[in-house]
């Protein structure tokens, strides 16, 4: 399966890409020169646990419009991640450091993720709808409309273990053509299951207001969606999973006056939200506990927007943050599906 992921790679456009980012634009960003870096803040005693003292805040990429839907590709050690405003699909090369388009035009594609086979999951804002790369590079369309109805402008996405694709669908990609292009929405801004065996589609919550950043915790037990649009604060709300049902739901954070966006879960059930409003004090990542209690923030010099775990051990934090993107290794690992 790996050398067929590789060629889906090479098939999809990465070797006639052009690099995005020189070195002196790398330069123009300058790290800590200190161990611990100190844009990594302990708000709890207890995220010392997962900070690595001799490891640093780097900028891996850079030059994007609105960096967003970063995924990690372990056997090919490389990282995608969207670049909505400039219609691309950009790719980091773990081993050469190179940065080069993966694919262009994207459909204005936002969110990623990789299903059980490794294969490429995106929400595509133009076209709106949810797509599957195939190994040899060709498109599947998984999703496009509901109830005879066009998505809005699929945002996020998880992969379950069962093989079931969950998904946010509200309109803020056809708000404007920055994105997308303009549209009149005609569905409610709801999360949807397509079941692994019928693709059927349902809709699992229709009362979030602009859900946003989704993933599951560890086991399963629990869904985890940003409310971006509740009023007066962002929340990340909480629901128990029952087979294809979800029940309990209840605020599992309140953002205060910070802002919420992508979510990513670590092995020990801690939550890494992307987090900022264009301050110095908000703009990074806030680390969460199970238990909803801020324990942990890395300030970034803008305003993340979403984030995975890669690398070698799944302890390579990236964080795809405005114009750039960001990693940090971390004493964790992020969460394997069971």
């Amino acid at each position: 399966m790996a050398t067929s992921r590789r060629e889906l790679l090479k098939l999809s456009g990465i070797a006639t890409a052009s690099l995005l980012l020189s070195q002196k634009s790398i330069a123009a960003w300058t790290p800590s020169a200190r161990y611990p870096d100190p844009s990594i803040v302990a708000l709890d005693d207890s995220f010392r646990d997962y900070m690595v003292s001799s490891a640093k805040v780097e900028q891996i990429a850079t030059g994007c419009r609105w960096a967003e839907g970063p995924v990690w590709f372990g056997d090919t050690r490389m990282l995608l991640w969207s670049d909505i405003p400039n219609n691309a699909v950009m790719r980091w090369d773990e081993t050469t450091g190179a940065t080069s388009v993966f694919r262009q035009p994207s459909n204005n594609a936002n969110g990623h993720a990789r299903d059980r086979q490794g294969r490429l999951i995106s929400c595509e804002h133009d076209t709106r709808r949810i797509t599957r790369t195939e190994y040899d590079g060709t498109i599947t369309v998984l999703a496009d409309s509901y109830d005879g109805k066009p998505l809005n402008s699929p945002n996020d996405i998880a992969v379950k273990s069962d093989g079931s694709i969950w998904f946010t669908d509200p309109p803020f990609g056809i708000a404007g053509f920055y994105e997308g292009h303009k549209a009149t929405p005609q569905l409610p801004q709801n999360v949807y299951r397509q079941d692994p065996e019928t693709h059927k589609l349902e809709v699992v919550l229709g009362d979030v207001k602009g859900p946003n950043g989704i993933c599951f915790s560890p086991d399963e037990n629990t869904l985890f969606v940003v409310e971006s649009r509740a009023t007066p604060n962002r929340l990340i709300l909480a629901w128990d999973i029952e087979g294809d049902q979800l029940k309990n739901r209840r605020v599992h954070i309140d953002c205060g006056n910070g802002t919420a966006d992508g979510i990513a879960i670590d092995m020990h059930g801690n939550l890494w939200c992307g987090w900022g409003m264009g301050t110095e004090e908000l703009d990074g990542v806030r680390v969460f506990n199970p238990q909803g209690k801020a324990i942990g923030m890395i300030h970034l010099p803008e305003r993340c927007a979403n984030l995975c775990f890669g690398g070698e051990q799944r302890n390579r934090l990236f964080m795809a943050s405005s114009t750039s993107v960001y990693s940090l290794y971390v004493n964790t690992q992020g969460a394997k599906l069971v």
